[in-house]
Order: C-alpha cells, then sequence, then structure tokens
C-alpha cells in the first residue's frame, strides 16, 4: 500500500461517491444495477482503488444473484479474506489485498473447479479489456 493513499480525504478525491461508499465503506450496489454484471468481455478485472489484478475474465460466470460472480481470484494473493457478522448474517468479506478496498463477499456455492462465488462489486473493480 505504499503509494496509496492513507486518508479518507485523498480517497474521497479520487473516487466517485459510491464507488467510495463500496470500497472503503464497505457498502453494496442493488443486484443488477453495476456495469458489470452481465459483462462478457475479455480482460482483466482490476481493483478500483489501486489497480491491482484481481480477477480474469475466464473465471468470470453468470451466478444469477446480479453481481459479477468470479470462482477463482486472479492470484489468491491479491485477495484477503475476513469474517462479516454485519446484518445478521456469517459471510466472508474480500478485499483488495494491495489496498483494503472492500470488494464483496466469497461463498461456497460456486462451480467446479473451486465450487466458491466471489460477489463482488462493480464498484469496486475496472475491466482492462483485452486477454483474460
Amino acid at each position: 500500500m505504499s503509494d496509496q493513499p492513507e486518508d479518507n480525504e485523498q480517497w474521497r478525491a479520487q473516487l466517485t461517491p459510491k464507488e467510495y461508499a463500496i470500497c472503503r465503506e464497505k457498502g453494496t450496489e442493488p443486484a443488477f444495477s453495476g456495469e458489470y454484471w452481465n459483462t462478457k468481455d475479455a480482460g482483466v478485472y482490476n481493483c478500483k482503488c489501486c489497480g491491482k489484478a484481481l480477477f480474469l475474465s475466464d473465471s468470470k460466470y453468470d451466478s444469477g444473484c446480479g453481481w459479477p460472480s468470479f470462482f477463482r481470484p486472479a492470484d489468491a494473493a491479491v485477495i484477503r479474506e475476513d469474517r462479516d457478522t454485519t446484518h445478521g448474517m456469517l459471510r466472508v468479506e474480500v478485499m483488495c489485498d494491495g489496498c483494503g478496498a472492500h470488494l464483496g463477499h466469497v461463498f461456497e456455492d460456486g462451480p467446479q473447479p473451486t465450487g466458491v462465488r466471489y460477489c463482488i462489486n462493480s464498484a469496486s473493480i475496472k475491466l482492462e479489456k483485452g486477454n483474460g
């Protein structure tokens, strides 16, 4: 996190209000509303905050949940997981390991080969079109 903003005002200057609320305050966009929930373009999904490559399009699939869903990250080291007990639920939050941005949650109801579903907010990622 060496060259990333350290305080909220810097993040507010870099992100839109919606991106800030989701990435820095652990918000969630409504289902079927984000830019990438139905995108099928090839490429790399990078962290909206720090630009780290998080997911490749070849691991994206339609889970029917209304958010971009992936069955694995680009590399296990780019994702940080933490227990989330908000809203009366027990979930696993996923964050960018580079800057701590909230990405979404991971669930154990995904397809093979991993059996997991990374349910990610579109506002937390940016697609770099190309090979993925």
